[in-house]
């Protein structure tokens, strides 16, 4: 497409711009460390391939903001990481985590994509989504390959259609409560598995924070992380179905810090967010009464959590603003003072 001229960003193109400039600029630093701790021939090509698109976006979305006099976004530098640290994650782990940050930017880039209208815009959302799938489709088809993909669980083929007889359906605390259909066995499993590999990334986090409040903060996501993946894995099972396992064997025991507390805080803010919006979603996708309320529970005490973090990156100044509406009483009020 031609890029149209005089035509300037709107709030939506800013929002997703700026939101990936951030994203990508923290994955580079993780990508960077990981690359020197890699072992596998097989994962160190899909690693520099994330790691190259990282920058590619970075180089792009600087050039558009240069031309539309934004500015451009702090974000995370080499400050941000120790290449010198030890190792924190195994090969595997490197795998398993570019394969949630390709999930992550197909579900970003898309709503991004939908929500924009200029021409340049749209091809650098339009080209995200197709490597971000690509990266996602890699990690997927090496993990089948090692045998480490974690499928979701079978269940028996139905033999016929059937339709909705009784109000049953909709039961889950009291009354008959059925089994649970393919939905909700599969938002179930995806929830299950983003705090499983958030619950890694916490622990890892949570030994190499430079300062005890940050350290602390990581330890209390864990066990959140943990409880959440208990009540999932305990409604699997209560239809005989499994949970996936633990990947806890995937961080090392390394406490040398490899990221800045700021990076780590910002990675987990982000799956923080990423969390509440898949539980939005299960709520809206699971008809059983007792899945939308454990949904709507946990993803409430997920926004606690957040909002303690927060005020931990405003105290230190890690928060970097984004770019919001001017305020029209404050330009007011200031020409009466």
């Amino acid at each position: 497409m031609k890029t149209e001229h005089n035509i300037g960003l709107s709030s939506a193109e800013l929002a997703g711009l700026w939101s990936t400039y951030m994203g990508d600029s923290s994955a580079i630093c993780l990508f960077k460390h990981f690359l020197r701790q890699i072992k596998d021939s097989q994962i160190q090509p899909i690693l520099e391939y994330a790691l190259h698109l990282s920058n590619n976006h970075i180089s792009r979305i600087t050039s558009i903001f240069k031309e539309e006099n934004c500015p451009i976004p702090k974000g995370f530098t080499d400050e941000d990481v120790n290449l010198d640290a030890p190792r924190l994650f195994s090969d595997p782990f490197y795998l398993f985590y570019i394969k949630e940050m390709g999930r992550l930017g197909m579900a970003n880039y898309t709503i991004s994509l939908a929500n924009s209208t200029r021409f340049d815009v749209i091809d650098f959302f339009s080209e995200a989504l197709d490597s971000s799938k690509e990266l996602h489709n890699q990690a997927t088809v090496l993990l089948l390959e090692k045998g480490l993909m974690i499928k979701p669980p079978y269940i028996p083929m139905p033999e016929k259609i059937d339709f909705v007889k009784r109000q049953n359906i909709l039961t889950g605390w009291l009354g008959e409560r059925r089994t649970l259909n393919v939905v909700e066995i599969s938002h179930l499993y995806s929830n299950i598995i983003r705090n499983l590999h958030g619950k890694s990334v916490l622990i890892g986090f949570s030994q190499t924070a430079k300062t005890k409040e940050v350290s602390d903060w990581m330890m209390r996501g864990k066990e959140i992380a943990d409880k959440n993946i208990e009540i999932f894995g305990s409604l699997l099972s209560e239809d005989d179905l499994p949970a996936p396992m633990t990947w806890d064997t995937e961080v090392t025991a390394s406490t040398v810090p490899a990221f800045s507390d700021k990076l780590m805080m910002f990675q987990v803010q982000s799956t923080n967010g990423i969390g509440m919006m898949d539980y939005g979603t299960s709520v809206g996708m699971s008809l059983r009464r007792d899945l939308g309320t454990h949904y709507m529970r946990l993803a409430a005490e997920t926004l606690q959590y957040a909002e303690d973090g927060m005020n931990i990156m405003i105290k230190h100044g890690w928060l970097e603003q984004t770019p919001q509406m001017v305020d029209r009483h404050a330009l007011a009020n200031s020409k009466k003072a």
